[in-house]
């Protein structure tokens, strides 16, 4: 297990620097009532106190109950700031507008939501002179499991290097709601996801590959597929001449 109190002393230097560099005057993160985005405002929180979780329902029955009001637990044990932006009206605009035009697939409207929440945290932060900090984990992001310009971008990402038993290890430091650490993770792209059910594998499973290299060949075989697949995600947009 890792030295979290070392752990969270690199990280306050790591975000006070990013400040300092930007020349912004705080930050601001998507709050959605979940592990990462949990982790990720205490981090700043501790290094800054200017930080504001922006929590942003949209469509999901469960983006406003449930994670609204967990969201809602950690900015209030914290101390964060908290600013609520109901987003389901611009969704369903957006999707009319577009369905005029063209059959969106699944997955496409999928990605509508967090694309509109990083929109939404860029306006915000662009409004209020703050930084808008990333919530990944190493996990997701080696699965290519997150939205490409959604909640695949910030300006910078304190937790991106944990993985997910690491995430939860970390909030276990810090004294964080057990219900944020024991509910089943899930993106809340609609009712009833879960991010395991959805990419087919557990955490644990892509936990043990990544930190200890173990898994049966199936498992491995599938983690490489969904990595190999989604390394597109990873790259700034590829420009002639490069």
């Amino acid at each position: 297990m890792k030295n979290y109190a070392k752990e969270l002393e690199a990280r306050i230097e790591f975000i006070r620097n990013m400040l300092a560099q930007s020349g912004c005057d705080g930050i601001v993160y998507g709050n959605s009532g979940g592990k990462d985005s949990a982790l990720t405002g205490i981090l700043c929180r501790k290094a800054c106190d200017n930080v504001t979780g922006i929590i942003m329902p949209c469509h999901s029955r469960r983006n406003y109950e449930a994670d609204a009001a967990d969201a809602e637990t950690v900015a209030k044990m914290f101390d964060i700031k908290t600013l609520r932006v109901d987003l389901t009206p611009v969704r369903e605009a957006l999707v009319l507008s577009l369905q005029e035009s063209c059959q969106l697939t699944a997955e496409a409207l999928a990605n509508v939501a967090p694309r509109l929440r990083m929109t939404t945290l860029y306006a915000v932060g662009q409004s209020m002179n703050c930084l808008v900090a990333g919530t990944g984990n190493r996990s997701e992001a080696y699965m290519g499991y997150f939205t490409k310009w959604g909640d695949g971008a910030h300006d910078f990402n304190p937790i991106a290097d944990l993985t997910v038993r690491e995430v939860y290890e970390f909030l276990r430091y810090f004294g964080a709601p057990e219900k944020i650490i024991k509910k089943a993770p899930s993106a809340g792209l609609f009712d009833g996801q879960t991010d395991e059910g959805e990419m087919g594998i557990l955490y644990s499973q892509i936990d043990d590959y990544l930190l200890e290299g173990k898994g049966s060949t199936e498992v491995i075989e599938k983690i490489e597929r969904y990595h190999q697949k989604s390394l597109h995600k990873t790259k700034m947009p590829v420009a002639y001449g490069e």
